[in-house]
């Protein structure tokens, strides 16, 4: 069985729980996909930001639930 790792960030109002999972990149939020959840370019930079630094953008697809804040606080 795959090996998952699972986080919580908070900013301000906003909560987010991450699970990763190895796979191929892809990203979910709330169940939609991360370009329809974040259709401004930068939050899905910032999002994407801690697997580019890590050089790990194709390695693990990412769940994720976000609520409360706006949408900078999620991302």
């Amino acid at each position: 069985m795959a090996e998952t790792f699972y986080g919580t960030g908070k900013r301000k109002d906003a909560i987010a729980r991450v699970w990763l999972v190895p796979g191929s990149g892809k990203i979910t939020v709330n169940d939609k996909s991360l370009e329809e959840y974040f259709p401004r370019v930068t939050l899905q930079q910032i999002a994407r930001s801690p697997l580019a630094k890590l050089a790990a953008l194709n390695s693990y697809d990412v769940k994720a639930t976000a609520r409360g804040g706006g949408s900078t606080g999620q991302a």
